[in-house]
């Protein structure tokens, strides 16, 4: 083998490491953001070590703590065996939270108050792969809005609701505006509140990549061919591509701050809407922890637009 030889092979050699590597990354961008990979992953427990998420977390827990008749209920739609916690204060109306990526059901409980004060009982839910809920992938809202279309199901036959809204949270507003926007969803879901809403999964991970000062390319690609493999779905289609359909209000709450969801997105969302619908801009904050930034302004623009729909 002549040097030229030599050379040419080591760098197939240099080129393949390369191109595996490459895979190797992105597969573990993927287990670590969208594939439970242990039962613990995703459990009922605090999702990060950073003091605003711990004192989310701990304030949610002293709110759970203050409510008396908390029942535990469960229900199994499309094979998987899904968990929730459902507080009765006795009317005839319900909020049910739906929580984004790695959060589980007692963190719901931190929206939850607004919603008992203005007459909605409580349902905070364990996600498909999150808490003690079956599950192995987040499907970004794809496949969990038609859990979220069966707890209301549950509400209104077994308990009687007649009025359901949702509050979702980055990728539980990408659910909730799925489940409202699907063909067979009942009147009975009424409207819904967004926090964080981004135009599709894919722009949300790119967008948490630069912040985290990380390289995109050729990673993102890579992980979008893994979703598709794995998941059977694109990170590219998202509620850009749905928000159009919304016949239901709709009010969106967005930081002029938020890294992962860009403010000029949101506010094309907005713009596509053409239902009744409001947008409340926060100068500060962090992507969902909207509340944690202003407790006061977060909860009068939720009772102010519900109060609104229901006059």
């Amino acid at each position: 083998m002549n040097a030229i030889q030599i050379i040419a092979v080591c760098m197939l050699a240099i080129a393949a490491f390369t191109v595996w590597s490459f895979f190797a990354v992105a597969r573990i961008l993927f287990n670590i953001h969208l594939n439970r990979t242990t039962k613990s992953k995703w459990g009922r427990q605090c999702s990060a070590d950073e003091p605003i998420q711990c004192s989310m977390y701990d304030s949610a827990l002293e709110y759970r703590k203050s409510l008396t008749n908390i029942q535990e209920m469960e229900l199994t739609n499309e094979g998987y065996r899904l968990y929730g916690e459902y507080t009765d204060l006795g009317y005839d109306k319900a909020v049910i939270i739906v929580p984004g990526r790695t959060e589980a059901l007692y963190y719901g409980y931190y929206f939850a108050k607004v919603y008992a004060d203005n007459g909605y009982n409580i349902l905070t839910i364990d996600q498909r792969a999150h808490g003690k809920s079956d599950g192995k992938y987040n499907s970004i809202g794809f496949k969990e809005h038609k859990d979220v279309l069966a707890w209301g199901k549950l509400l209104n036959e077994k308990y009687g609701i007649k009025k359901i809204w949702l509050h979702g949270i980055c990728i539980g507003s990408s659910c909730s505006l799925f489940a409202l926007t699907d063909k067979n969803c009942p009147d009975y879901f009424i409207g819904m509140t967004a926090e964080g809403m981004y135009p599709n999964f894919y722009e949300s991970f790119k967008n948490h990549m630069i912040a985290l000062k990380k390289p995109v390319s050729p990673y993102l690609q890579l992980v979008e061919r893994l979703v598709n493999k794995k998941i059977g779905i694109t990170m590219k289609y998202g509620p850009i591509n749905v928000i159009g359909k919304l016949k239901k209000p709709l009010l969106m709450l967005h930081s002029k701050e938020d890294l992962y969801s860009l403010p000029e997105t949101a506010q094309v969302l907005y713009d596509l809407c053409g239902s009744e619908k409001d947008i409340v801009w926060f100068e500060h904050g962090a992507h969902s922890q909207l509340r944690y930034a202003d407790t006061i302004k977060y909860d009068e623009a939720v009772s102010r637009f519900i109060d609104r729909v229901e006059k």
